[in-house]
């Protein structure tokens, strides 16, 4: 399986600003931003996904609002697969299905179309899950039990940047793949 190297991974690590306190005090966020505003750096790891997932098996490219859709509709496009956005509630026009998960402070919720497969030659159908980031999880989890309701069989799941020290991954390698571009210990 295509990975980068550690100097590519650095060259990337590089594009991405660190904001200290943000949201709150405490937290350091991993700004892509600056990465997406270099079309070098951005190109470069649009490409390392295609090529790494140019002849995969899935038809599909599922993304998580909102970063998730800047890589996946992208990477959909150059693979010339569909493109399936998972959202929050009460953003998608048409009848969904959904997924509570819980919140440090509360619950949230993530819906999909009920028909967002219907265009399927794959039974079950299959998907790649891409987002941004992953920290503690609970997004991500809840994609993939929403994949897993509605009989949809995730690859893999892909993140840019994998916050390794919240352990979000954890429960996710339990039933899909997960491959992420960058790590932070």
């Amino acid at each position: 399986m295509l990975e980068l190297t550690r100097d590519e991974k650095e060259y990337l690590f590089g594009k991405i600003r660190d904001v200290h306190d943000f949201p709150k005090p405490g937290i350091v966020f991993k700004d892509i931003t600056t990465l997406l505003n270099d079309r070098e750096a951005y190109g470069f790891l649009m490409n390392h996904l295609a090529q790494r997932y140019r002849d995969w098996d899935f038809e599909f490219v599922t993304a998580i609002e909102s970063r998730g859709f800047i890589f996946g509709a992208a990477l959909a496009a150059m693979l010339n697969r569909a493109f399936v956005p998972i959202r929050k509630p009460k953003k998608l026009p048409y009848t969904t299905v959904s997924e509570k998960y819980s919140l440090e402070y509360g619950v949230d919720e993530i819906e999909i179309h009920i028909d967002a497969f219907s265009t399927a030659k794959q039974n079950p159908p299959k998907v790649l899950l891409i987002d941004d980031l992953i920290a503690t999880g609970g997004t991500a989890k809840a994609a993939v039990s929403l994949l897993q309701k509605i009989n949809v069989e995730c690859v893999e799941a892909c993140f840019l940047v994998n916050l390794k020290f919240l352990k979000g991954d954890e429960e996710i390698v339990k039933t899909t793949p997960v491959y992420s571009v960058l790590e932070v210990f």
